[in-house]
């Protein structure tokens, strides 16, 4: 079992709890949580969850149930989902497994056999690998985060919606674009193999090919408690850039950055509660830091190309019925119920085997940003990751708003072997 301790995210994200209503408890299944409206002949589709959703990892689950149950019930509202000629309304079925891999498996099981659903989303890690097996032996259609799961066996794991790390070459880019004079960077996060390393891989191949020198590079555990001393050797040799990849630790390197003056420029995977963050520095000194996850409420939102229907609403519904619950995953895992739609109306069935051939006989798949192509062969073994262009992001005056979307295919065309190396450096898996 892959467990961060407490400590983790009581420092990312303060010392809130994710106990909400929908989840009852760790190990336990939440279905019919979405009120339906009947409709003449319609039937009813289950999709599951088997996510965290209390518990240290609940950030990252919790939210994309509540953002989801706001999707199904548009869709439902509207009249539900015609696929093969049959209306379907969409149900939602969690489970929460707390990122625990032994729980993982018992929700796949209670998923699959018992509510039947039609799809499986998960947030990633162990916990995929965990089910990879049982996925495979039924044919079910998963979906991860992390596209670091896929393997060359895991037929049908998909990432649809999220390319971590990939993404993140785009917020290099647009830095080394805007600030050509910051050419030194130094990178701190966690090393743990699922997040921190393989994020740590990816900006050091994305500022070698920007001829950014990275004059350090800071892989910490979990057990520490002050970043004190941590940040301020790193600073001791005056980056012009402080990267903090896919940190677990956002909030205390930002309030360790401004209390010990860096004037520099911030990058970082993620910002996730950052009005938290400006709460504990100031909206002077998060102002400019570059990361990757838009608001929703973000006028480049409503721009052509966003495959993501009413995003303003959407956004203004979230935070309206879980005003302190917005991160990162409650728009990821909606824009991945709506890529299921869409390959379930493609294919004309909602069967699982049926919608994972179709979504993969795409060449040129939709997702949330925009068109795509699956990719993933070169560094994990099979095509099964979505890729296309992504936002990058800064903070004006104290809100995330975004600055311009980049390729992150054009990048992989052109610089795969970089991050390949790079990959291999930090001891992590390809094929």
């Amino acid at each position: 079992m892959t467990k961060t301790p407490t400590t983790v995210f009581q420092h990312r994200f303060g010392r809130r709890r994710f106990l909400g209503a929908t989840a009852v408890g760790i190990g336990a299944a939440v279905t019919g949580t979405i009120p339906q409206i009947a409709y003449g002949g319609s039937k009813t589709i289950k999709l599951g969850m088997n996510i965290p959703l209390t518990g240290d990892y609940a950030p990252w689950g919790l939210p994309g149930l509540y953002g989801c149950e706001i999707v199904a019930q548009r869709l439902n509202a509207s009249g539900g989902v015609e696929i093969g000629g049959q209306n379907y309304m969409i149900e939602m079925a969690a489970y929460d497994h707390g990122y625990d891999t032994e729980k993982a498996v018992q929700g796949f099981k209670k998923l699959v056999f018992e509510d039947d659903v039609k799809m499986v989303m998960m947030l990633g890690g162990s916990t995929v690998a965990s089910v990879l097996p049982l996925s495979n032996r039924k044919k079910m259609l998963t979906t991860t985060l992390l596209p670091s799961d896929i393997t060359p066996d895991s037929n049908y794991l998909v990432a649809t919606c999220e390319s971590h790390p990939l993404y993140n070459v785009t917020g290099v880019e647009w830095l080394a674009a805007n600030f050509p004079n910051a050419k030194t960077a130094a990178i701190v996060t966690n090393n743990d193999a699922e997040y921190g390393l393989q994020s740590a891989a990816t900006y050091k191949a994305a500022f070698e090919v920007e001829g950014i020198d990275v004059i350090d590079v800071n892989l910490h555990g979990f057990d520490v408690t002050d970043f004190a001393p941590i940040v301020s050797s790193v600073l001791a040799k005056k980056p012009d850039i402080f990267c903090m990849a896919t940190s677990f630790y956002v909030t205390p390197l930002m309030e360790q950055l401004y209390h010990q003056g860096f004037k520099g420029k911030i990058i970082s995977c993620t910002l996730d509660y950052y009005d938290e963050i400006i709460a504990k520095t100031s909206k002077e000194f998060v102002d400019g830091t570059i990361y990757q996850f838009p608001d929703f409420d973000d006028p480049k939102l409503t721009e052509d190309g966003i495959n993501f229907p009413d995003p303003g609403g959407f956004d203004t519904s979230f935070r309206k019925d879980h005003p302190n619950d917005w991160s990162a995953v409650a728009w990821e895992y909606p824009a991945i119920l709506l890529d299921w739609v869409d390959a379930a109306k493609a294919a004309g069935s909602i069967e699982p085997s049926d919608v994972v051939s179709t979504m993969l006989s795409n060449k040129n798949p939709h997702f949330v940003f925009g068109e795509g192509r699956w990719w993933g062969s070169q560094l994990w073994g099979l095509d099964n990751a979505v890729v296309g262009r992504w936002p990058v992001v800064t903070i004006v005056d104290g809100k995330a708003r975004i600055q311009e979307y980049r390729s992150v295919s054009a990048w992989l065309d052109k610089n795969k072997d970089v991050l390949i190396k790079h990959m291999k450096a930090l001891g992590l898996r390809t094929v």
